[in-house]
């Protein structure tokens, strides 16, 4: 039901719903009524169904799921391309960095805090999702683009219901992507798996 609600602009009624879920309506009012009383869903003034705000609530509880769940394969990633790893989810239409992990053996290397937020249309890490989003699972690099002097390789994270991600390093020289590109992948691979 809520994907449903979720997927159609301009909300449903619950007859829409009950005909698109081939359900009597009776059980969709039942269900209304069980997902409204948790703030999932809310009737607006046309009576149509959309969803509530109850999700935004559930959606931040799951978020240190998902940067727990994706902590090892970043740490990998850090270790092996030498650069500051990080998970990047869309919230707002805008990229978050979730979960952010820097390499242990390096003398140098980017701070980036999670949290930190950026456009999708500046940065490896947003030009990543907005790939994933066309469906496109290469490898994304930006110079300079969120911060002079910085240097990004990211990927999109595809496969997981519901999550707009990417997967990327971001370092203080540039990144060969030939090299970095199949380590990103892979750890976009890997958090696929974790969060599956």
């Amino acid at each position: 039901m809520l994907h449903l609600v979720a997927d159609a602009q301009g909300g449903l009624t619950v007859t829409e719903a009950a005909n698109r879920l081939g359900i009597g309506r009776a059980a969709v009012y039942r269900l209304v009524s069980a997902l409204s009383g948790h703030g999932m869903l809310r009737r607006d003034s046309d009576n149509r169904l959309r969803l509530g705000a109850g999700l935004l609530h559930l959606a931040r509880r799951a978020q240190p799921l998902l940067a727990e769940g994706a902590l090892p394969a970043l740490r990998r990633l850090a270790e092996q391309a030498g650069a500051t790893a990080h998970l990047t989810i869309v919230e707002g239409g805008e990229g978050v960095a979730l979960a952010v992990v820097e390499p242990s053996w390096t003398s140098f290397h980017v701070a980036y805090r999670a949290g930190a937020r950026h456009p999708l249309d500046r940065g490896a890490a947003g030009r990543a999702i907005l790939a994933g989003r066309a469906g496109i699972a290469k490898p994304v690099s930006s110079s300079g683009e969120l911060q002079a002097g910085a240097y990004g390789v990211a990927a999109p994270v595809l496969g997981v219901p519901g999550l707009e991600a990417s997967v990327g390093v971001v370092a203080l020289a540039p990144l060969d992507v030939d090299a970095i590109g199949p380590q990103v992948l892979a750890a976009a691979a890997a958090i696929t798996l974790a969060l599956s």
